[in-house]
């Protein structure tokens, strides 16, 4: 297998077309998928277990996930609001499940209906039924903490928020928190300190993700920042796609193709095949024609010279 310095975990599936009105038919979904697999996409969020009444886009979910469990090497992530969204993932067999607590508690009676407290609860809720399944078919548990860098209902989100926050998700069950930038709000200064900060209150092993939006133009900026403070994991959605439905104007994920370039042109691997990635992108395209799709590098293509074969980093 190549060795993967960076895990980029594609995130379109579910975070680009939750944000969009069109319901993408399953087939087109499924497609991409399987074609990010095999450009060496390690990781893909497929969808999420939610009120599909809320977000009909997510309904079919549980058969992306049964689709996706048949491709080699692929990780399959599902975002859960709650313990009952979480019963569905593990029925389906996902590999890994995130819940979202906002630290903006305004966005968390939006997004999910539900207090801080309540919101630890149903984490305490998921680690049990996580621990009820034989040990070599429980999903890995994170906790995403949304909102971490700003929010725009509520406006500045205290650091000690995160913190404690970060604190008793672990204490209650979650292998592992993530930061997310839900709304754009972060930048590279504000990602070095609250990743420091996490990491002192709950360990760097319990912070190795974030999830970024490129909203106002810092994302690639706030990437590189989080690197250098040891974060191995970075989503992306391809053209990017997303944003929340639940929190104005939080537009657009970091680009996957623009991210993968940065982080190959800087010696890191990934294990994904760009020319292949650039492919997807037109079959994506071609699933969702109406749809603004974003990217420098698909514009600008690749740098004369480029080859798979760069220094590794230092």
């Amino acid at each position: 297998m190549a060795r993967i310095d960076i895990t980029v975990s594609e995130v379109g599936p579910r975070d680009g077309l939750q944000s969009i009105d069109r319901v993408v038919d399953l087939e087109t979904k499924k497609a991409w998928i399987a074609a990010e697999a095999a450009a060496g996409v390690p990781e893909i969020e497929v969808g999420s277990f939610v009120n599909y009444k809320l977000l009909p886009q997510m309904a079919d979910t549980a058969e992306l996930v049964a689709f996706a469990c048949g491709i080699d090497g692929l990780t399959i992530a599902a975002l859960v609001p709650n313990a009952r969204g979480a019963e569905a993932a593990l029925a389906a067999g996902a590999h890994k499940i995130s819940i979202p607590v906002s630290a903006s508690e305004t966005h968390s009676l939006k997004n999910v209906r539900r207090t801080h407290a309540q919101m630890i609860e149903e984490v305490r809720a998921i680690r049990a039924l996580v621990d009820a399944k034989p040990e070599g078919e429980r999903p890995y548990f994170e906790a995403g903490i949304a909102t971490a860098f700003g929010c725009t209902i509520e406006g500045h989100v205290p650091l000690d928020t995160v913190t404690r926050l970060a604190e008793e998700l672990i204490a209650a069950g979650a292998e592992e928190v993530g930061l997310s930038d839900t709304t754009g709000y972060a930048n590279p200064r504000m990602i070095r300190d609250r990743i420091r900060a996490v990491h002192r209150t709950v360990g760097a092993d319990k912070l190795t993700g974030v999830h970024l939006h490129n909203t106002r133009g810092l994302g690639l900026a706030n990437a590189a920042a989080a690197l250098e403070e040891g974060i191995t994991t970075l989503d992306s959605s391809l053209g990017g796609l997303g944003g929340c439905p639940f929190a104005p104007g939080a537009s657009g994920n970091i680009v996957t193709e623009d991210l993968v370039f940065m982080l190959e042109a800087m010696g890191l691997k990934t294990g994904i095949d760009l020319d292949h990635l650039m492919q997807v992108r037109e079959l994506l395209m071609a699933g969702i024609p109406d749809e603004p799709i974003y990217g420098f590098l698909p514009d600008a293509g690749l740098p004369l010279g480029w080859s798979d074969e760069r220094p590794d980093a230092a």
